[in-house]
């Protein structure tokens, strides 16, 4: 490993990334709320009912391999494929790049035919909601991880929500390859624009703390209160001329977390790259690996590393979870359809994408800008994600695109709901506000 001091040695680490067409694939990353059924509260990490008595049964009935720090199992893997936690015991399935949204279907439908079956034994159920709907901040268990340990605090001291970020929200996000910079700067640019858009569309955390918060998605509230030096939208990213460089800025002066040495993390808060770089710290010098550690702790709304992700999305039910990787395909992976979403949201100043932003996730499709509703706009990002992967035309044993992954998501944007609509008209009408019906309408069934 070599010591870098070059800015242009890390934009080099982006155009390396680049890939020809033929090797675009698409990775989906699930994060799930896991809650006793009978309290409705976060399973703890410790115990016969918690986070590692699961993975010890994944390990032992699905043949996963463990991934332990200090003695404790912190992840899994099996081939391509990844079981991470975050900090709250939200357990995700880090999916494997997949050429086909039905390979990704075929994964995640047998990711939760597996967690159930280990789950129900336990009375553990997963929740198709984008935060935990009953456990307040200090009911929940921190998973023993050590990055964890420095970036809690850490948190506390730059936001007011930065534990709620960690403990009880969960998110669906895709990750998407690009070519060239040319091509990765468009969909950069298309996928921070699109953010309102995306919140609006894929609202579902109405509860938490056993009632009402205000918000369609609170999750996404709760990002705006996390750290602002890392997170939200990146005004840059609407410059005519942004480039990789432009990232490289801005990732430059983003305080660290955190480096690891000889398999140890080693403290870095607050110290910005830039001065690391140029500098170094604590008798260390930065290396590539420093660089790409740091990338995966910057968390804005679109994320720029060895490819694009998208990161907008509370977690969803299973039947809409595979929807948001297809529109994602749909409309970043066909040149029209891309060049059509972002004229969706070009013509807006920042000072209204901040505006827009901040409403999403309040009032999700019936946020306004200008003459539109989201709701309007979000009935054209379907169609547009649609044609998009009408023309891919890749096709499944039944002869099926997969338009049939949006589908169900098209109905209820037609019929004018987001996720977090439907929860909350249940919950004011046949829930009768009661946790136990809201646990029973929203747990995953085998599909």
């Amino acid at each position: 490993m070599s010591i870098i001091s070059k800015t242009e040695e890390l934009e080099e680490f982006f155009h390396s990334s680049g890939k020809p067409r033929q090797a675009w694939r698409v990775g989906t990353e699930y994060e799930k709320v896991a809650i006793m059924r009978q309290s409705g509260k976060a399973i703890p990490y410790h115990g016969p009912a918690g986070v590692a008595a699961i993975l010890k049964a994944l390990i032992e009935e699905y043949h996963w391999e463990p991934l332990e720090e200090d003695g404790y199992v912190i992840a899994l893997v099996r081939e391509k494929a990844q079981i991470h936690l975050e900090p709250g015991g939200q357990i995700e399935l880090a999916g494997e790049p997949c050429e086909s949204i039905h390979c990704t279907n075929a994964e995640f439908t047998q990711h939760i035919r597996e967690m159930l079956d280990v789950a129900q034994g336990m009375d553990v159920v997963f929740l198709g909601l984008g935060m935990q709907p009953v456990s307040e901040l200090e009911e929940i268990e921190w998973v023993p991880k050590r990055r964890y340990r420095i970036m809690g605090p850490y948190m506390q001291k730059v936001g007011t929500m930065g534990h709620r970020m960690m403990k009880q929200t969960a998110t669906v996000q895709a990750n998407i390859d690009f070519s060239d910079e040319q091509d990765a700067m468009a969909k950069f640019r298309t996928a921070m624009g699109l953010s309102p858009l995306m919140y609006a569309i894929f609202a579902n955390s109405p509860i938490c703390g056993g009632q009402l918060n205000g918000y369609k998605s609170f999750r996404g509230h709760i990002w705006t209160g996390t750290d602002k030096d890392r997170c939200g939208m990146l005004p840059f990213a609407f410059s005519p001329n942004v480039s990789f460089a432009h990232y490289v800025e801005y990732a430059l002066d983003v305080p660290m977390y955190f480096i690891m040495r000889n398999g140890e993390y080693v403290d870095f808060t607050g110290i910005p790259f830039r001065r690391f770089l140029t500098h170094g710290h604590k008798g260390h010098y930065p290396m590539m690996e420093d660089w790409v550690l740091h990338l995966t702790t910057l968390f804005p709304e679109a994320r720029i590393k060895s490819y694009l992700e998208i990161r907008a999305a509370d977690s969803q039910p299973p039947e809409l979870m595979l929807a948001m990787p297809a529109l994602t395909k749909g409309v970043f992976y066909d040149s029209d359809c891309l060049q059509a979403a972002w004229d969706l949201v070009k013509g807006w100043s920042w000072d209204e994408r901040m505006e827009l932003y901040h409403a999403s996730h309040r009032y999700a499709l019936q946020a306004r800008i200008r003459r539109f509703s989201l709701l309007e706009l979000a009935k054209e990002l379907v169609e547009i994600a649609w044609e998009g992967l009408k023309r891919q035309a890749v096709l499944n044993g039944n002869g099926e695109d997969e338009t049939i992954y949006l589908k169900a998501l098209r109905d209820m944007i037609h019929q004018g709901w987001c996720p977090a609509d439907i929860i909350v008209q249940k919950w004011e009408g046949e829930l009768g506000r009661d946790i136990k019906k809201l646990i029973d309408y929203t747990a995953y069934k085998l599909p």
